[in-house]
């Protein structure tokens, strides 16, 4: 039971007003940015598709393509996603150049120099471009195989794609990135593998990743499927935070593996991707009946119509925003309480959620959150952690 000595409000509002003046507006002004960046990058994504189309651009590759593999539709197809991704890739970097480096230069998140993020761009379109083949190419074969039922497959296809590159990126992509080493043997060490055994996540070590290399950020994780499953967390958090603040974001990151976060997601994402599916199989052939002659597009199959597609994913997208959020951030919320149970260390969890609203607007409106947000505010953070801690105020363990 609560003690009536301690006030949820009044330690909440004490945590909140560490972060105030000029430190306060910075935060809300750097997240409120962000905002109107999913709206620009939805605009520069059209733009970009039209002209593609428009210049005739698509329906030449996907033309040379097939005269350079012979006629084999599947070949084809992911030779020309590859080309149309890099092509479509190759036009970005002014607006990436602006959110992923000048923006965070401005705002004091990143430590990379310009030569940095430009190699780090540049692994990024490559593997993304090679990716991004194999799924379209997967999507235009299910089409041509069975045009009335592509969307369902297609759904099903994506989620056993996604769930392929979530079991290879700690080996494969992250390795690309970044160094992950094994955290040296000390007390905290031991503390985060005795609360990931008492919780039955198989975990033997716990790596440490040098994220200094591009950012200030603090952040952990727990990454991979079965053998490839890892336990992550990144230096800034070991060196900014202290030892309560690293178990909490340990715990929280823990929960996720305990509450199958990863395969439920998988579930929920495979349902809205099937709802892009039947707005693409609604609203491509409307297009190709208005447009397709002008732009050189005909067939659903061709790759050519990748573009057109990608313009019905991304207003489809759009329109999801909120949901998709909300699906992350009511994960994120478990995983904040299954933390709270794991490490018992709530002013630790308060401390790290205010150390994390330097960059995130700490106390939004209500539909804000729920709008924008893709975590838990850090005002619903340290109200949470503050009723952990009131249920609990005098039991042995609680720091």
């Amino acid at each position: 039971m609560a003690s009536p000595a301690f006030s949820v409000e009044a330690a909440t509002q004490a945590y909140l007003a560490t972060l105030s003046g000029a430190a306060r507006a910075k935060s809300d002004a750097y997240f409120e940015g962000g905002y109107w960046l999913i709206l620009w990058a939805f605009v520069v994504t059209v733009v970009i598709m039209l002209f593609v189309l428009r210049s005739g651009l698509a329906a030449k590759l996907s033309a040379r393509t097939l005269r350079l593999t012979g006629g084999r539709r599947w070949l084809q197809s992911i030779l020309a996603a590859i080309a149309l991704f890099l092509l479509i890739a190759v036009m970005q970097p002014p607006g990436d150049l602006y959110v992923s480096y000048l923006r965070e230069h401005q705002y004091g998140m990143s430590n990379q120099s310009l030569g940095e993020w430009a190699g780090d761009w540049v692994k990024v379109a490559g593997v993304n471009a090679v990716l991004f083949g194999l799924l379209a190419a997967a999507m235009l074969g299910l089409y041509r195989l069975t045009p009335k039922a592509w969307w369902a497959w297609g759904a099903a296809a994506t989620a056993a794609f996604l769930a392929i590159v979530i079991a290879v990126s700690p080996v494969i992509f992250d390795p690309m990135f970044n160094d992950y080493k094994p955290m040296a043997q000390s007390t905290l060490r031991d503390q985060i593998l005795g609360m990931a055994r008492a919780n039955g996540v198989p975990a033997d070590d716990v790596m440490v990743v040098d994220a200094s290399r591009q950012t200030k950020r603090i952040s952990a994780n727990v990454a991979g499927l079965g053998d490839t499953m890892r336990v992550a967390l990144n230096d800034n958090l070991l060196n900014q935070g202290t030892p309560p603040e690293v178990r909490s974001v340990m715990g929280h990151e823990l929960g996720h593996y305990v509450l199958n976060h990863i395969w439920s997601m998988l579930i929920y994402f495979s349902l809205i991707i099937l709802g892009g599916y039947l707005a693409v199989n609604h609203f491509v052939p409307a297009l190709l009946a208005r447009h397709g002659k002008k732009w050189g597009v005909h067939d659903f199959g061709d790759p050519a119509v990748i573009p057109v597609a990608i313009l019905v994913l991304s207003s489809y997208f759009l329109v999801m925003t909120p949901v998709v959020n909300t699906v992350i951030r009511t994960q994120e919320q478990e995983a904040d309480v299954f933390g709270l149970n794991a490490a018992r260390a709530p002013d630790g969890f308060a401390k790290i959620a205010m150390k994390l609203s330097t960059y995130r607007k700490i106390e939004p409106g209500k539909w804000e959150e729920i709008i924008f947000f893709d975590h838990p505010s850090g005002r619903t953070r340290v109200t949470t952690a503050m009723q952990w801690k009131a249920e609990h105020l005098g039991e042995p363990g609680v720091e």
